[in-house]
């Protein structure tokens, strides 16, 4: 981001902060401020949004309920899932695609996938 806009962005978030603390109503606080009313509910969304998208809720399932693990010979992994299906984990796996594939067994029926 420029300077120029870094230093709207901080004049921004104090002047929603006080909004927010006085109580008052968006078209109130910036008739007072003379401040456009539509600017103001634009940054408040730009800084709602940015706070929401950091975290991500996630709901975890009991590990031994849904899925075993047992070691198989070269020093990989089996992970045992449910209907019968396993996948094999060998050292050196990329983490992130271990979680979208577990993620897509997880969300398909049984017999798929």
């Amino acid at each position: 981001m420029r300077e120029r806009g870094l230093e709207a962005e901080a004049r921004w978030r104090v002047l929603v902060s006080e909004q927010e603390e006085s109580g008052k109503s968006v078209a109130a606080f910036c008739r007072e401020r003379d401040v456009p009313a539509s600017q103001m509910f634009s940054w408040k969304k730009r800084f709602r949004e940015a706070a929401s998208a950091k975290f991500v809720e996630v709901a975890m399932k009991p590990a031994l309920a849904a899925t075993s693990a047992v070691a198989v010979r070269g020093g990989g992994i089996e992970v045992r899932l449910r209907g019968g299906r396993s996948l094999v984990v060998e050292p050196g796996f990329d983490a992130g695609h271990l979680r979208a594939l577990l993620a897509v067994l997880d969300t398909s029926p049984e017999g798929e996938a």
